[in-house]
């Protein structure tokens, strides 16, 4: 008799715990404030083009993002919006050997993200700012990474490449 008054006082003060926490409304203070590092990230991700051809500007951004093995999946000229993925199989050869009699999950497929949005600025130049992110399944299909992509030698290479292709549809070469 008391055990199951204990329990049941246990299960009471749990229930309260749990609706204290569902009863819980609003948005968190900090919910939208941006982290330290966002204004870094902006500037490595960002670059500024000398044109106002917003349309030249995507055209050579799809051509680098096609040529280094991204599908584009969505393009908007008139909002000046590009979306492209690629998969990658990123199995080590080690993985399938040594776990594959203990059925450990391993990494198995990795999906890059690029969003690039074009901002047309006063004085007739072009803002690019392109983001890159992955996603990362074992082999058992779980996702395991949904992660931004900061590394700035990625961006850095994205615009020089873009730079060139800029260039060569500029000069429609």
């Amino acid at each position: 008799m008391e055990s199951n008054r204990f329990a049941s006082i246990c299960v009471i003060v749990c229930l309260l715990g749990l609706s204290s926490l569902s009863c819980q409304s609003g948005i968190p203070k900090d919910a939208l404030a941006l982290s330290p590092e966002s204004l870094k990230d902006r500037q490595v991700q960002t670059r500024i083009f000398d044109t106002n051809d917003v349309s030249m500007l995507l055209m050579a951004s799809a051509a680098v993002l096609q040529d280094t093995g991204y599908t584009i999946e969505e393009s908007e000229v008139p909002l000046g919006v590009i979306v492209a993925s690629r998969d990658r199989d990123v199995t080590e050869k080690y993985s399938k050997v040594c776990w594959f009699c203990f059925n450990i999950p391993y990494d198995k497929k990795q999906k890059v993200f690029a969003s690039l949005v074009t901002k047309p600025l006063i004085d007739d130049r072009t803002a690019v700012r392109i983001i890159f992110q992955h996603k990362v399944w074992d082999n058992t299909g779980n996702l395991k990474k949904n992660e931004q992509l900061n590394d700035p030698i990625i961006y850095q290479e994205f615009f020089s490449k873009l730079s060139k292709s800029v260039f060569l549809v500029a000069h429609e070469i």
